[in-house]
């Protein structure tokens, strides 16, 4: 008996096949179609970590793809796994509100109480109008822990055993996205307690160097990624400026962090050209196994010339905004991330040299800053190029005003991802 989808002919879908909570499909032509429907729900359930948001996704898709009307209750965030006492909360609702108000209370919490204490989906009818109303109850569950239950609810036509096993798999997968989410929340104190490890700001004034940095964690909680920046006073009087950002999010990632930042520093103290410190890093970090990949982008400040000398490991580019208004990002050769290897097949790190006028402002940046879904890149840096500045201010106001942009500004084609956003700016002032 094929999938029925809201809005077309039940023949024009095939069924999906789940055993033990993972589609699979037997061989046959319907086997494209059957895998499709898992893509489709991979796709549209769990794009945030808002465990409501889950829900309202899993809702919706189970009414495009499955059911009439559906429904999905959760437990408290701190509740765990059901005990006596507990109440489930209503969390989100998607389609034929009719069926729903026709479903009376006292029926829906005993098939939903069934469905929890069996730990597998099960089925119940009622009437509506005289017709037949088949409701589906499903547990979210991942890994022994519930968080709640789903209902499907479709009149005339009962669940085939397929579509029941359907249902069950977008609700485990919801379920699953639940626990990374409350994973994420775990952890959020620990990573937090990584980053004063080491001193991210700035760690003391240079007497001719103006430097301001900013960070805005990201927006749902309980995720931390793997930014970092900091500032190294070498010998001469030179400043080396680090952004990184290592790639993923959560305690792994933070860890990582802390262990590109304290080796950078090492490496750093040997004085060292810019390319030279990511190669050597690489070199390091590459032969520790289990380490995440980072970017990385060093910039060698010289109040005495006034000049920068930049290196980037498959780190954006920084951003010069000149004294005359104008702006625009830094051509720079992009060597592999750092822990990729020497045998990554990409070019080596490469310094760049950059002339920078008294009251020209460098500023360097995350990915997270920029980072638009369904924008393209040199879009968003052109953006930021974009922006002018007002005569007079200072590094940390152009970063103020640079932030208030581009988490201010609406925008409608494209939505901001979900990423931590570092910023540094920094401006010489030599001695006449």
């Amino acid at each position: 008996m094929p999938v029925r989808s809201a809005g077309m002919n039940p023949a024009e879908r095939q069924k999906g096949v789940v055993v033990e909570g993972e589609l699979v499909s037997d061989p046959g032509s319907a086997a494209t179609d059957r895998f499709a429907l898992a893509r489709r729900a991979v796709a549209a359930i769990g794009t945030t970590l808002d465990d409501r948001g889950t829900a309202a996704e899993l809702a919706a898709f189970l009414v495009e793809e499955l059911c009439d009307s559906a429904t999905v209750d959760l437990y408290g965030p701190q509740e765990g796994r059901r005990e006596a006492g507990e109440s489930l909360h209503s969390a989100a609702v998607a389609g034929r509100r009719d069926l729903l108000d026709s479903l009376e209370k006292a029926p829906r919490d005993r098939v939903s109480v069934r469905a929890l204490d069996a730990g597998h989906p099960i089925t119940a009818s009622s009437s509506h109008g005289g017709a037949a109303l088949v409701t589906l109850s499903v547990p979210l569950l991942a890994w022994d822990r519930v968080y709640g239950v789903a209902l499907a609810l479709r009149a005339d036509r009962p669940f085939d055993d397929d579509e029941t096993a359907a249902v069950h798999y977008a609700a485990r997968l919801a379920a699953a996205h639940m626990r990374h989410s409350e994973e994420q929340r775990e952890a959020g104190p620990r990573v937090w307690d990584l980053r004063k490890v080491l001193p991210a700001d700035p760690e003391r004034t240079h007497p001719e160097v103006e430097l301001a940095v900013r960070h805005v964690p990201c927006g749902t909680g309980g995720r931390v990624g793997g930014d970092w920046c900091e500032t190294l006073h070498l010998h001469s009087g030179r400043v080396l400026l680090v952004v990184g950002e290592v790639m993923g999010h959560g305690l792994d990632a933070a860890v990582d962090m802390n262990a590109y930042r304290s080796t950078l520093r090492c490496v750093a103290s040997t004085d060292l050209a810019p390319h030279g410190i990511l190669r050597r890093l690489d070199a390091m970090m590459s032969a520790e196994s289990g380490r995440r990949p980072a970017t990385c982008l060093l910039a060698l400040l010289d109040p005495a010339d006034g000049t920068a000398q930049l290196a980037s490991a498959g780190h954006l580019p920084p951003v010069v905004f000149r004294a005359d208004g104008t702006a625009g990002p830094v051509p720079l050769r992009v060597g592999p991330p750092i822990g990729t290897g020497p045998g990554s097949g990409l070019a080596a790190h490469e310094a760049t040299r950059l002339p920078l006028a008294q009251d020209d402002t460098l500023v360097a940046f995350t990915y997270g800053l920029i980072a638009r879904r369904g924008e393209d890149i040199d879009t968003s840096l052109a953006r930021l190029s974009g922006l002018r500045t007002g005569p007079g201010a200072g590094a940390g106001e152009l970063l103020d005003g640079i932030l208030g942009e581009f988490l201010c500004a609406p925008a409608p084609d494209a939505a901001r991802t979900d990423d931590d956003i570092t910023v540094l700016a920094t401006r010489l002032h030599p001695r006449p």
